[in-house]
């Protein structure tokens, strides 16, 4: 997933992505943290957990696509203004594996930026004993904010 074709608006936009994501109560609950960041793109990453998982022993979809949503935002959020926030208007997720592995890498990719909604593609990986797998794919709409306080980075 190459997303190195595209511009940031805001030429701090690691340093400001890194920062919200320190602020994610979310994340640090599951344990995740974020890999690289590069404009329109961003990777979180996180290790398999006993508390993280469904009956039979693999990573819970919602933990999935929890994390999957918000290396989507986070793809968003490199290419948008330094005063703006970003939210998730809608996403899709498509299961294809079980998710069996040690690690996960989730990766979102902005397919179409623009100044209001930002179309963004997600890939989930589990390494398992060396071997990595797609395991879930993620379509996903995002929306920058302004002007609100209370949604910022």
């Amino acid at each position: 997933m190459d997303a190195t074709r595209f511009e940031p608006q805001d030429p701090a936009f690691a340093e400001r992505v890194r920062a919200s994501f320190a602020k994610q109560g979310a994340m640090h609950t599951i344990g995740a943290t974020l890999g690289e960041v590069a404009p329109g793109r961003a990777v979180i990453e996180m290790a398999w957990q006993p508390g993280l998982t469904q009956q039979h022993g693999f990573l819970h979809a919602g933990m999935v696509a929890t994390a999957l949503d918000s290396a989507c935002g986070y793809a968003a959020a490199t290419l948008m203004p330094a005063d703006a926030g970003v939210l998730t208007i809608e996403f899709k997720i498509n299961l294809l594996a079980p998710a069996k592995g040690q690690r996960f890498r989730l990766e979102g990719a902005v397919l179409k930026p623009g100044r209001t909604i930002t179309v963004v593609e997600g890939r989930a990986y589990a390494n398992d004993e060396g071997r990595e797998k797609l395991i879930a794919t993620m379509n996903a709409t995002m929306m920058t904010i302004t002007g609100r306080d209370n949604i910022k980075h």
